[in-house]
């Protein structure tokens, strides 16, 4: 069902420290510029990023510096024409919490300006392994996208201005999560709430909600924190967008259902799907979590027809998969990593990494980099055999449940309190 609405229509920071090295930034490459970068799938091409790493008092190898932040916020960073963008959630008083945008001077980690785009109150239930700001924001190269679930999603300039705000109305459970895609001149976001679920599609120029359109489901637990995908198939653009009980996929120009596959009981879904070797790799959230393999040129419920292949063993609930060549490759939430065959679903390794994991992987130069809750970052070479490159840490043991970002052949990395830019020092 599907249905159009209306259109709902502005500082300070803590001192920042700074650890300098000799600095030399190589020339910038790509934008990263919303969730798992400019492809969506936390693919980095035409830069070396460092495989080695440590912060502790008595070594600091290629930490180029260390930014304090204030507000707890598990979003991710963007950066864009030498700045980098995030969100956060800081207490404005003992029961009031500010949700702001941040700009940062990618080079130096300094703060170039920050606006409030919202203030609620701080007895907002959120999961313990959630915050008030966990949607990454996305950028079209001239406006920034900032989502706080029902609280707000708001347009802003470059440099700090307000464009327009929106309220989407729905309750979610353990707070926020998904964050928003872009196709064209619409953002599209998921609203899966515990009362509710639904897929909109914003205007991009002005906030208004150009289709809304129903999730056909009728799940025990509703809620899911999925992020959109937005994909070509056959010269039209699908939005993939995971919820409670099944996949729905969209035309992101108007709303209209494409596609979908079923997956009953599955339930607070936030893997971002990826795509490649002609299917959609896509995992169902909670109770027993599966990786789906799925042929996307279908119509209608394609869940007989479709479905390629399916897995159940050591899926994440949590991170997202990587696509690299011919293999995926998953992290479970309890530290088992696993290669599939892309195109049989044929298990190539599985091995276990330790630690807990939240984050999604990315992969450069043939290298997987993946990170555990306490901020341990683990290399491995993106291959059909296991080889471990590296194990770093940042020796502050923060929860580390924000995904890497990269700027040039740079690593940028959110701990619960500190942003850290790793390169070669």
């Amino acid at each position: 069902m599907k249905m159009v609405e209306g259109h709902f229509m502005r500082i300070p920071f803590s001192v920042g420290v700074v650890v300098l090295a000799l600095i030399v930034l190589p020339v910038r490459g790509e934008d990263w510029n919303e969730f798992r970068g400019p492809t969506g799938q936390g693919e980095v091409s035409g830069v070396s990023l460092p495989v080695e790493w440590n912060d502790s008092e008595s070594d600091s190898e290629n930490i180029l510096w260390k930014q304090q932040l204030d507000g707890l916020a598990w979003s991710s960073p963007i950066v864009v024409d030498g700045k980098i963008f995030m969100t956060c959630a800081s207490e404005e008083s003992e029961d009031s919490l500010s949700l702001q945008l941040i700009a940062l001077d990618a080079e130096t980690g300094d703060e170039f300006w920050r606006r409030e785009l919202w203030t609620h109150s701080d007895d907002v239930q959120v999961h313990k392994k959630n915050s008030h700001a966990s949607p990454t924001p996305i950028c079209d190269g001239e406006h920034l996208y900032a989502h706080f679930g029902p609280q707000g999603t708001a347009c802003v300039t470059l440099d700090g201005e307000i464009v327009w705000k929106q309220k989407l109305e729905y309750k979610p459970v353990h707070g926020n999560g998904g964050s928003p895609a872009l196709a064209e001149g619409v953002l599209v976001i998921c609203c899966d709430g515990g009362d509710r679920q639904f897929v909109v599609g914003l205007d991009r120029a002005s906030g208004d909600i150009r289709w809304r359109t129903e999730r056909e489901t009728d799940p025990k637990k509703g809620f899911s924190f999925s992020t959109p995908l937005v994909i070509e198939v056959n010269g039209q653009q699908q939005a993939v967008c995971p919820g409670s009980d099944a996949v729905f996929v969209y035309d992101p120009q108007t709303g209209e259902e494409i596609w979908r596959v079923d997956y009953p009981g599955g339930y607070s879904v936030t893997p971002r799907p990826v795509y490649g070797n002609g299917l959609v790799y896509v995992c169902t959230g909670f109770n027993k979590p599966q990786l789906l393999a799925i042929d996307p040129t279908g119509t209608g419920n394609v869940t007989e027809t479709h479905l390629r292949w399916s897995a159940d063993r050591a899926i994440p609930h949590s991170p997202s998969p990587v696509f690299f060549e011919d293999s995926v490759y998953v992290v479970s939430d309890k530290g088992i990593a696993t290669c599939f065959d892309a195109e049989s679903g044929e298990v190539v390794w599985q091995e276990r990494l330790g630690g807990n994991f939240s984050a999604s992987p990315i992969v450069s130069d043939r290298k997987l980099y993946f990170q555990d809750e306490t901020g341990t970052g683990i290399v491995l070479k993106a291959s059909r055999e296991f080889e471990e490159l590296s194990r770093n840490n940042i020796g502050s043991g923060e929860r580390t449940f924000a995904s890497y970002a990269v700027d040039g052949d740079s690593i940028l990395l959110r701990s619960e309190s500190h942003l850290y830019r790793i390169g070669r020092n």
